[in-house]
């Protein structure tokens, strides 16, 4: 990080007036927000900061078709060529004519694969996996505190902290 800047940590325990101080603060043109940390999702908040889209829907239309064909094999394995059997009078020789009957089984397995693909996923992209250092400046933010980390110059840094707390910060750091 170049030495003119610095980082604030403006602390918040309102919802509302954490939004209305992001709309301002995007406003100055002094100033960048780093990262926003909050206890639960706050709907529209990448729009305003204008974040950028992920590929995980991608990728979770990948980890479906992924378990469509894992689960295409290992019912043509299981119930055609390894142990066919005749269940209900239906051929046992026909992988197509027994589909209807797999669907099911299908299906199941599509949701499996993608559920649990896109949870590690988002795991080692959050890098959330175990043994990971928390990288929330505040343990707060997990509970009840909304946290804004600015990236601002170091001479505007009294005049930032004073607007912060004028307009509804609990704490600047």
């Amino acid at each position: 990080m170049n030495n003119n800047y610095c980082n604030l940590l403006a602390l918040y325990d309102n919802e509302t007036i954490l939004i209305k101080n992001i709309k301002i603060l995007i406003k100055k043109n002094n100033c960048y927000i780093n990262d926003i940390y909050s206890p639960y999702p706050i709907h529209g908040l990448n729009k305003l900061i204008n974040l950028k889209n992920t590929n995980l829907s991608f990728l979770s239309f990948i980890y479906g078709l992924l378990g469509f064909l894992f689960s295409m094999i290992l019912i043509w394995y299981i119930m055609i060529f390894d142990w066919p059997q005749n269940i209900g009078g239906k051929p046992y020789y026909s992988f197509i004519k027994n589909l209807p009957s797999f669907i099911p089984v299908i299906f199941e397995l599509i949701i499996f694969f993608s559920a649990h693909l896109m949870c590690i996923t988002y795991l080692f992209k959050c890098k959330l996996y175990p043994g990971c250092k928390a990288k929330n400046p505040d343990p707060r933010t997990t509970d009840y505190i909304f946290l804004i980390k600015i990236k601002i110059y170091k001479k505007n840094k009294n005049n930032m902290e004073k607007f912060l707390l004028k307009n509804g910060a609990i704490k600047v750091n």
